[in-house]
């Protein structure tokens, strides 16, 4: 087998195969859902299931869009305030870092397990194994904690499409090596494939990252391995050359509160 394949595959391997066998070792020591984590003050908890989920979703939706009304009334201004500061650093530094991954070929080798669609399959595929292990071992948890995660994934989605139709920035990868990588803003055409600002990839990786963290936050090695997993994707699509810093940046920001506080609420 070519080392290209072999290293495309391998990833994906991994990926099907650790989740079943996490999740036998989680599912003995799961809380029930009377036994989960203490719901947060003033969030109510919320159920999930196939039949609720459309209806879970369309109620994300206008929270996250009514947002800004929260702002206006003096709340999470900190945080958001930090984001927007970050992003707006990463922004000025552009063009100084994405002209580096663009001509090094110094990560050839691990971008081979990172593609665009082996990302996608990696991320997608650990909801799914847990929902089937939860199937087959009868364990309700589980199956509710991929669901959860496959609602903050759409949820994010939805805003990261809204987004690059409106911002239609140009990919790294877009600009020759010699190119300006500071005018990159309206650019591109309005496309949710083509597309960079933000990153749909960080924004599903961190969305299954944040459920997944929290929904087995008793389990302290699970929120390690999360995040790390997820940070590693985000790292890909930089060194690939398929989205800038900061829109990876922020759309790990933006996916981690809609999965945390929209879509689990009170769990």
């Amino acid at each position: 087998m070519p080392p290209p394949l072999r290293a495309r595959i391998t990833p994906c391997v991994i990926a099907i195969l650790c989740p079943f066998l996490v999740s036998g070792s989680l599912r003995a020591q799961s809380p029930s859902p009377s036994q989960g984590p203490t719901a947060a003050v003033g969030l109510p908890s919320r159920d999930v299931s196939w039949g609720k989920l459309p209806g879970n979703f369309i109620l994300d939706e206008k929270e996250i869009w009514l947002f800004p009304i929260q702002l206006a009334h003096g709340r999470h201004l900190v945080p958001t305030l930090l984001v927007l500061g970050t992003t707006t650093g990463l922004l000025f530094a552009d063009a100084h870092d994405a002209p580096y991954f663009r001509r090094t070929s110094s990560f050839q080798t691990f971008n081979r397990g990172f593609s665009g669609p082996v990302a996608a399959s990696e991320i997608a595929l650990v909801p799914a194994s847990f929902y089937l292990a939860g199937l087959i071992r009868d364990d309700s948890y589980s199956e509710k904690t991929a669901l959860f995660a496959g609602e903050a994934v759409a949820d994010s989605l939805a805003l990261n499409l809204i987004m690059k139709i409106a911002s239609r920035r140009l990919r790294p990868s877009d600009i020759p090596p010699t190119g300006n990588f500071s005018d990159t803003f309206f650019r591109g055409n309005a496309s949710l494939i083509n597309g960079s600002f933000p990153s749909a990839h960080a924004m599903a990786a961190f969305s299954v990252a944040a459920v997944f963290a929290e929904r087995y936050r008793n389990h302290r090695w699970v929120p390690w391995v999360a995040y790390g997993v997820a940070g590693v994707i985000c790292l890909s699509r930089i060194t690939l050359q398929s989205h800038f810093p900061s829109d990876v940046f922020l759309g790990a920001a933006l996916s981690y509160p809609i999965a945390r506080f929209v879509v689990l609420q009170g769990h």
